[in-house]
């Protein structure tokens, strides 16, 4: 195989430049858009935990409302019990005790039966934003699995770009010099996918630091590869590659 002069290297660098931008570019956005996908699947379960909470609440007076249910029962009871021992009392004392016991029972039965009543409505309520927010969570619901099939089609199509550009990559890095492959790949990574940028206006593109004349009287010789002194990317003209 013929020497590859400098100048032709950079021309090729220049175009695996172009691509492996894209890689980069394609990169980011798979590791990027299931991060999205993750933040409205974190919000659908807490709306989900939230749904729990309510239902727990819900049970919870459910069960306060059967506890005070047996508590009227027993208090009618002791009622019936009180008012029954009324007939069997000698003396106006003891009968008039017994009236106040009974009286009291009486209000203790009021009380628990205005909680009950309470709790009904208590129930009632929670029961409908219940039926609410299962509404919404069904919305909700349909919403993140469709954002989550569009993040996944995404993903597929950005790893099918991604394969199809490392592919070509590989057919164009036969033709460019080992040590300057490995000098722009490192700076590549380094860069964060930006290692060879134009000269423009007398400033790097990569840093927009500026060029000295003397370091662009280097980059148009085309004899070896000149770097930023400010950001060490590889450096070229636009115009006369």
């Amino acid at each position: 195989m013929p020497e590859v002069s400098v100048r032709d290297q950079i021309k090729r660098l220049v175009e695996l430049q172009k691509i492996d931008e894209e890689i980069y570019e394609h990169k980011k956005n798979l590791k990027e858009k299931p991060e999205e996908i993750a933040l409205v699947k974190v919000e659908f379960e807490r709306r989900k935990s939230g749904l729990q909470v309510l239902e727990d609440q819900l049970k919870t007076k459910q069960v306060e409302r059967k506890g005070k249910e047996v508590d009227l029962q027993a208090k009618e009871e002791d009622i019936l019990k009180h008012n029954g021992q009324l007939s069997q009392l000698k003396t106006n004392k003891e009968y008039k005790a017994k009236l106040t016991e009974i009286e009291s029972l009486k209000a203790d039965k009021s009380i628990i039966e205005e909680k009950i009543l309470i709790l009904f409505d208590e129930i009632d309520n929670a029961d409908t934003s219940i039926q609410k927010e299962k509404e919404n969570l069904v919305e909700e619901e349909k919403k993140y699995l469709a954002q989550k099939k569009e993040v996944e089609d995404m993903v597929k199509d950005l790893e099918e770009k991604v394969k199809v550009l490392d592919n070509k990559r590989k057919q164009m890095v036969g033709d460019i010099s080992s040590e300057s492959l490995a000098r722009y790949e490192r700076i590549l990574v380094g860069k964060e996918g930006l290692a060879m940028v134009p000269v423009a206006n007398g400033s790097c593109s990569g840093c927009y630091m500026n060029v000295p004349a003397q370091k662009v009287n280097e980059i148009q010789k085309h004899d070896q590869l000149i770097y930023c002194e400010s950001c060490a990317r590889i450096l070229y003209i636009e115009e006369e590659l």
